[in-house]
Order: structure tokens, then sequence, then C-alpha cells
């Protein structure tokens, strides 16, 4: 059975123009690219061509996948006040070694660990949904050991 694909408000309006940006700027950047490369004679022996072609095909599985998201998610409101972690939240905790981080929750489609945005489904994610101001939590961090936090602070992303 397939998962329920989750977005935040965000994440649908950042698809969105992923989406819209490939359908016209880069669909159009790539076709350029093969018909410059099919100037160039035999295509069979093209590495132009190939690599045209094989950036054609991740384009157009983007965009069918980013139809597909966008077609089937949920779109979730973080709540405007809320004394529990859920999607959409940003979280601020103060890990065992006194730093501080924060982390945006959202669903699996948006995660961009880079960006500080972790899947409610990660171990980290899962941990912290549900969690109120002050609790402190265990969770499993990127390499598997175990990371201790507290929660300090939960406000809408």
């Amino acid at each position: 059975m397939a998962r329920e694909i989750i977005l935040t408000e965000d994440g649908r309006e950042g698809l969105k123009a992923e989406l819209e940006r490939l359908e016209t700027v880069k669909r159009a950047e790539v076709g350029e690219r093969i018909k410059n490369a099919r100037e160039f004679g035999d295509i069979s022996e093209n590495s132009e061509y190939d690599d045209a072609k094989n950036e054609q095909a991740w384009v157009e599985s983007r965009i069918a996948e980013i139809n597909h998201i966008l077609s089937n998610a949920t779109v979730v409101e973080a709540p405007k006040r809320s004394n529990k972690v859920a999607i959409g939240n940003k979280v601020t905790v103060k890990m065992e070694s006194g730093v501080e981080r924060q982390f945006i929750i959202v669903g699996v489609a948006e995660a961009d660990a880079a960006e500080g945005k972790i899947s409610n489904l990660s171990p980290m994610g899962a941990a912290l949904l549900g969690a109120h101001k002050g609790d402190e939590i265990v969770a499993e961090g990127p390499t598997g050991k175990e990371i201790k936090l507290t929660i300090l602070k939960i406000g809408k992303a």
C-alpha cells in the first residue's frame, strides 16, 4: 500500500514553481540542446546528443513525479499556535552537546536536510512529532547514533 503524500503549503508552492520552470524553461533548453546536437551529424556516436536525451528523460520523469505528488498530496497547515510538534512546525531544539538547531517538520516529498527540513517519517522527525516544549527526547541520528535533545520552541515555519 502506498504511503500518504503529505505537503505543507510552502512545499506545494515550491513544487508548483519547480514544475512551471521544468515545463517551460528546462524543456525548451533541452529541446534546443537536442536540436543542436543533431546538427553535428551521426547521432549514434554523438555524446552531446546522448547527454541531451538523458537530461530530457530526467526532466520528463521529474515532471511526471511532481504531477503525481501534486495530484495525490494532502496539504497540511501547521497550527498557528501549538503546544506540540506537528507537520509544518519549526522546532528549535538544544542538542545534548549544547548546540541549538532548528528543524522544520515536513512530508517526505519536500524533505531537504540542507535546508533543515526533515521528514515526518525520518527517525528525528518521528521522534519530534507530538512532543511538547520542554520535552526531552531521544532520536536516532543520521549515523544511527542516539541523540538526546530538548525542545526549546515550537512555532509556525
